[in-house]
């Protein structure tokens, strides 16, 4: 989700910047990082859950074979979390422990 996001995002920004067509920059773009070996995305991400509103700093970085580490910093109270993905599994990692998913595909819903 926050891929396609951030796609949309950029392909809005090279539209605009020139006589590009929307459509070929987004499918230039998706090309682009769908052949990259390795992206990082920097970016903030705001979760409102009632009236509470918590803030973060994003960190993703990918390696070519579904490799992945996905750093969170709570903006407020400066708790971070860390995802990372193998070839052995998940690991969250939070200030209270590490957590282990073996299985990946019944670990993650989307």
């Amino acid at each position: 989700m926050k891929k396609l996001l951030f796609i949309l995002i950029c392909s809005i920004l090279v539209a605009g910047c020139g006589k590009v067509d929307s459509e070929k920059a987004l499918q230039e773009f998706e090309t682009k990082v769908g052949n990259s070996d390795n992206y990082t995305l920097i970016g903030t991400m705001e979760i409102i859950n009632n009236e509470d509103v918590y803030n973060y700093e994003v960190t993703v970085s990918y390696l070519k074979g579904d490799y992945y580490k996905v750093n969170l910093v709570n903006t407020n109270n400066d708790h971070e979390q860390v995802i990372l993905k193998n070839d052995e599994g998940v690991y969250v990692l939070t200030h209270k422990g590490i957590t282990f998913f073996e299985d990946v595909e019944q670990s993650i819903s989307i």
